[in-house]
């Protein structure tokens, strides 16, 4: 639910701005972020943005606080390395071309240098070589064919890829990894867990305490104070370091999962998968559109490959590759085309290994939740600064004026009489109390938090197949309103066959049937089917069966081919490839020109059917013989297309043309020569069955339910995307028209109004270009969706970095798009992506359980506290107490609830609101309920305690220790009875799911063995006593009342309005406050609630929404 508010009690004096205008290419529009210092766009915060915040919070450990934010000043530092490594590089050119001018002359020719494993060219002189991009050296070399020989490499085939082979070339040429610094040692932790200035404070009370108790009371007893206090502090220090440490591991690992790219390698005659930090010098790599460039290389042969090279030199330029410019730089990402390079130079004897090696990789990448829970931490600390302000100033009036008394009644400060050492040891034993209310009041672990539910659900979502790019990703997901989704690998299983053929105006039964195809069609088709492919087909030598590497749809045609019995190398060896056009998503097809022999060039087309069935003049018979396209012949030819559509078939044409040599331009203008694709003959038709995966509709069904709306965005027909669609559960009637299914192009030729209008009813879009696809991701941001989009080609990669969550393809996408994506789907299945809303959402409400439990621990020490020194001078809970408390509260309370797995409870649930308050009615009613009842129990017990416990026949000071234990053990059950309160907020039954939460059980098992260990056996440190079974009890039965109590709280209705916003229209004398309560978008991405629903529902962008020029900190709140 959209809930958007105000607060003054909670605004501190921050101001809201308007400012960080953006420009959105579907027209221009301001979008508006406001809410204070505190708020953040989830994706590209400008760095004044993330500055301001930093300035604004209230922070006592700026190492811990700061730890998982981005380090500015690095950012800084990496764009000056980059621009002096690219330096370092020309200069490195410069001075090679000034010493070969200088001293040119014969190479010497005396005695050889003996290279190890008979390699003839040495490390240096290859690295030099592609480094400085020396085309004459590679010339005297005998170009890329005398290259691959030095290094025994078949240009072909590619290396033999035996163990021995590969560790000779890595003892001679080097890993393709380089030297990465290393991350922080635990000490490194320690040391920053120190750094925390209450603590700090805490430690100097400490060690005075130590020093006046030894020299006033003898070191047999004079040590307790100050040393229980010293211990609780290095506990506290300890425990914060280890969790912290484990937590900067697991983003270590996933880092690490990032970086760890497969690519495809040629090694004896067949392509292999390994993983980028295995390629060896030597190595034959294919590249197609969208891959990286893993290391240095020469372009071996290639059609069309072009370069965006601006990753290395900065500027962002295409470089076309070819023979006179074959050198190829590690880091770059292929634009266009396809080629095989060789491998010449790896790791740290590239640019790209020099760059990654000076730029340590910084993890810090502060999320939208991260902010504002900064916000909420500054909040609280300035409260708690004031309460213990407040606290101190009272202690210490009463103490100096004589109120505050000993435990056995005696008068504690008594001027003139009262020894010095004895009145520095009570003003610092008041001001150790002060320091602690603040330690436990300034929440430090608070946006922590958020970094371990966030390490913890990434760690989880690798388990469930997703990859976290960048960590907002994971909370933005909880608010996705809508997933656009592509239909082949992700709603299908990407595992295809060909099911139906349409060959000469007839269909082939079974569709592998050679029989009945005319020799003349046979070999076109087949010729076409071989040359017109980025795919490849390994025939072993002793006959056995084919390996058929490539994407799906092209080994899917490939394997057809060779059960029409094609014999893929001989027939690549009769015709010679002149220029490719490759597949192209925007035109929905790919062609080849061949040079078949004497003038003869063959052009052959492959692609969407219904797109070159309408560019074919002719067709050709079974028995080989061409004729005219007939407007009933092209009727004819549509309706089986429509019939395998209906079918939910993906229908793929092939077609050729013939051409004169003389009319293909000569070599130098060919790169910019456009294939002819009129006038084509039509050659066959197929139906390529693409199952739908088991499980999507159950996925899809879940997401409905949870008021996510599913469309299917793909390029295929629109016939073929409803049938799949209707098996999915994305449609439920097959007969639904124009805008719920629509073609991209239909969508395209409409204004940006009609776009908006018709992008809120679209279930399937067919035949869409990636344009199309980012224009809808406008249109449906721009009515106040959070847009989660899937991508797999270069293309997508605008539509990826322009919806809120990028969702890029493990197997099927390119290293463009995973780099455009927040977050890669690694099975590329629609199930998985499922499982990130959930982990998202999980995000969301584990944070709040955290809150939930620390603010009623938070109210209730404070109160309690405030209370007893007001009233009496005394404070029940003591500092060693407080800060076991605290531990309590911050770090073990945050491991318990932030792990805790998401449940089917979080997915019946509409999207969580991205501005909606932290802080819900329904937490501030569990949270003053249980916060109420036990400053309610305890301040009675308290003032009354002596009465109620029957201590009065004890001796003043015991009954006070024991009165006093008896509080702290009640407290810190309370807190551990209310800890099973906050797993389930919303939930009457707390226990669903605990058996699975082991960390739960593991954490709330140690704090009760630890308080007993305290009470019973360190009275000394803690200044307690030991209790009896019947005050354990007793205690025990009060924390036990919160179970009811939470069950009959639950049961209260609370109102829908935001609490803030109900303060805030008191203060403003009835004022209508601005934004409004918003209903979720329905199923069909129709608004529910007011008329003004685009505007409020806007506030899902984090991009302002109604009230732009106001504070609203209750976003943080």
């Amino acid at each position: 639910m959209e809930q958007r508010s105000s607060s003054a009690a909670a605004d501190s004096g921050w101001q809201g701005e308007v400012d960080d205008d953006e420009c959105n290419a579907g027209g221009v529009r301001e979008i508006q972020i406001s809410g204070g210092p505190f708020v953040i766009p989830p994706k590209g915060a400008p760095l004044e943005r993330l500055r301001r915040w930093r300035q604004a919070a209230l922070v006592l450990n700026a190492s811990r606080r700061f730890r998982y934010t981005l380090d500015l000043k690095k950012e800084e530092e990496k764009e000056q390395i980059r621009r002096k490594i690219r330096a370092h590089a020309q200069v490195i050119r410069a001075a090679f071309l000034f010493k070969e001018a200088g001293e040119r002359h014969p190479l010497d020719v005396g005695t050889p240098v003996v290279l190890p494993c008979g390699f003839g060219i040495g490390e240096e002189q290859l690295t030099s070589m592609t480094r400085d991009h020396d085309y004459s050296a590679l010339q005297e070399h005998g170009g890329v064919k005398g290259i691959a020989d030095k290094l025994k490499t078949n240009i072909d085939m590619g290396i033999s890829g035996g163990d021995a082979d590969l560790l000779c070339r890595r003892n001679v040429f080097g890993t393709n990894t380089y030297p990465r610094k290393k991350g922080r040692s635990f000490l490194v932790f320690l040391w920053e867990a120190c750094q925390d200035l209450t603590l700090i404070i805490l430690m100097v009370a400490a060690v005075v305490s130590l020093i006046l108790g030894i020299k006033t009371e003898g070191i047999k007893e004079g040590w307790y104070d100050g040393g229980s206090i010293a211990f609780a502090v290095c506990l506290v220090i300890v425990v914060t370091a280890v969790s912290d440490y484990k937590q900067s591991l697991q983003f270590q690992h996933l880092n690490e999962e990032k970086q760890n790219i497969h690519m495809e390698v040629i090694r004896g005659g067949r392509r292999i998968e390994v993983s980028i930090f295995d390629l060896v010098v030597g190595d034959v790599v294919p590249l197609k559109i969208g891959d990286q460039v893993p290391t240095d290389g020469i372009l071996i042969g290639g059609h069309s490959l072009a370069i965006d090279e601006s990753s290395m030199t900065g500027e962002s330029k295409i470089v076309h590759k070819d023979q006179k410019a074959p050198f190829l730089m590690s880091g770059c990402k292929v634009a266009d085309g396809y080629g095989n390079m060789l491998v010449t130079a790896v790791g740290i004897n590239t640019e790209w290994g020099l760059l990654m090696a000076s730029i340590s990789e910084d993890t810090g990448e502060e999320t939208p939740l991260q902010v504002r829970l900064n916000g909420v931490a500054t909040f609280i600390g300035i409260v708690g600064l004031a309460v213990a302000g407040a606290v101190l100033v009272v202690l210490l009036a009463r103490y100096f004026t004589g109120y505050t008394k000993n435990p056995d009644g005696s008068i504690q400060y008594i001027k003139g009489q009262t020894s010095v050492k004895a009145t520095v040891n009570g003003a610092i034993k008041i001001l150790t109390v002060a320091v602690t209310i603040v330690v436990v009041a300034v929440p430090e672990g608070l946006p922590l938090a958020v970094t371990l539910t966030l390490a913890y659900s990434m760690r989880k979502m690798m388990a469930d197949k997703a990859l976290v790019r960048r960590l907002s990703a994971c909370e933005t997901m909880g608010s996705a309103t809508t997933i656009c989704s592509d239909k082949t690998g992700t709603l299908t299983l990407n595992q295809m066959t060909i099911v139906a053929a349409y060959v000469g105006g007839e269909k082939i039964d079974p569709p592998d049937n050679v029989k009945l195809l005319s020799p003349t069609i046979s070999s076109l088709l087949l010729e076409g089917i071989a040359q017109n492919t980025s795919g490849s087909v390994f025939e072993p030598e002793d006959g056995g069966i084919a390996e058929v590497t490539g994407s799906p749809t092209e080994k899917t045609i490939l394997s057809w081919g060779l059960k029409l019995q094609m014999k893929f190398n001989e027939i690549r060896s009769r015709s010679s490839i002149i220029h490719v056009f490759p597949f192209n998503s925007e035109k929905k097809r790919g062609g080849v020109a061949v040079h078949v022999g004497g003038s003869e060039v063959h052009v052959h087309w492959k692609g969407a059917a219904e797109l070159i069935v309408a560019s074919c003049t002719s067709w050709f018979d079974t028995d080989g013989s061409k004729h005219e396209m007939t407007s009933d012949q092209l009727n004819a030819f549509r309706k089986y297309i429509e019939d395998m559509a209906e079918d939910s078939l993906r229908c793929v044409a092939f077609a050729y043309r013939p051409l004169e040599l003389e009319n293909v331009p000569n070599e130098e203008e060919r790169i910019n020569w456009s294939l002819p694709e009129d006038n084509l003959i039509l050659l066959a038709i197929v139906g390529i069955k693409d199952p739908c995966r088991p499980g999507v509709r159950d996925a899809v069904r879940l997401c409905q339910e949870a008021g996510v709306k599913v469309r299917m965005v793909t390029g295929d027909n629109l016939h073929t995307a409803k049938a799949i669609a209707f098996e999915c559960g994305i449609l439920t009637d097959r007969n639904v028209s124009e805008p719920t299914v629509i073609e991209g192009r239909v969508f395209r030729a409409y204004s940006d109004a009609e776009r908006e209008k018709a992008a809120q009813k679209i279930s399937v879009m067919g035949r869409s270009s990636p344009n199309d696809k980012l224009l809808l991701v406008k249109a449906l941001r721009n009515t106040g969706h959070v847009v989660a989009v899937t991508g797999d080609g270069t293309n997508d990669a605008p539509a990826l970095h322009e919806a809120d969550i990028g969702l890029a393809m493990g197997i099927q996408g390119t290293e463009v798009a995973k780099e455009s994506s927040d977050i890669i789907i690694l099975d590329d299945n629609f199930a998985s992506v499922v499982k990130v809303v959930r982990w998202g959402r999980s995000v969301y409400a584990n944070i709040q359980k955290f809150i939930q439990f620390q603010l009623t621990v938070n109210v209730a020490a404070l109160i309690i506290n405030v209370v007893a020194a007001v009233s009496s001078g005394n404070v029940p809970l003591n500092a060693v107490q407080l800060l076991w408390v605290n531990l309590i509260m911050d770090t073990l309370g945050a491991l318990a609830l932030a792990t805790e797995p998401p449940t089917d409870h979080l997915m019946k649930r509409p999207p969580v609101g991205r501005r909606e308050p932290l802080v819900t009615n329904i937490m501030w009613r569990n949270l003053i309920i249980q916060a109420l009842f036990q400053v309610a129990v305890l301040l009675t017990m308290n003032f009354k305690g002596r009465s109620i416990l029957r201590l009065n026949n004890d001796s003043l000071e015991h009954a006070d220790k024991e009165k006093n234990t008896f509080i702290f053990n009640t407290f810190v059950l309370c807190q551990v009875f209310n800890e099973f309160n906050s797993r389930k907020p919303d939930e009457l039954n707390i226990f669903s799911g605990i058996t699975r939460n082991h960390l739960f059980m593991v954490i709330i098992a140690i704090t009760v063995v630890l308080q007993v260990l305290i009470i019973e056996f360190l009275g000394k440190f803690a200044s307690t006593v030991r209790l009896n079974w019947k005050l354990w009890l007793v205690s025990m039965a009060i924390g036990f009342v919160s179970w009811p109590l939470a069950i009959v709280g639950k049961l209260l209705p609370v109102p829908d309005t935001p609490l803030q916003e109900l303060i805030q229209r008191s203060f403003c004398c009835g004022k209508k406050p601005s934004g409004s309560t918003q209903g979720p978008p329905d199923h069909n991405g129709n608004g529910q609630g007011d008329s003004n629903s685009a505007t409020s529902r806007a506030d899902h962008n984090g991009n302002g929404g109604g009230h732009s020029n106001h504070p609203d900190p209750s976003h943080m709140v």
